[in-house]
């Protein structure tokens, strides 16, 4: 290999490099984003529901099962998935309380 070869394989991976960072950054950070607003309205569904649970005149243990499952995913912090399934969860428990079922 010639020293004028070095400087070019040099610059190639270095633009190889770049380009893979380009294009990994973004998503990395729409993902942590998404992830983050995920937990965010989970968290607001669970609140939501709690305040149903204590305005409610009778218990619905449907009700308190689900805020059970809800409350239990939130505190393994899991990812996206998992937020939007204890989201769920709250608010169909939220749903049987202000129905009083």
């Amino acid at each position: 290999m010639t020293a004028s070869v070095l400087p070019w394989l040099g610059g190639g991976v270095v633009a190889l490099a770049a380009g893979f960072l380009a294009a990994l950054l973004p998503r990395r950070r729409a993902r942590a984003q998404g992830r983050r607003i995920a937990w965010s309205s989970a968290r607001a569904a669970i609140h939501d529901a709690t305040v149903s649970r204590d305005a409610s005149p009778t218990a619905v243990p449907e009700a308190e099962r689900l805020l059970a499952r809800a409350e239990m995913l939130a505190a393994a912090r899991g990812g996206a998935d998992a937020a939007r399934a204890a989201a769920e969860h709250a608010r169909r428990a939220d749903e049987l309380w202000r129905a009083g079922r």
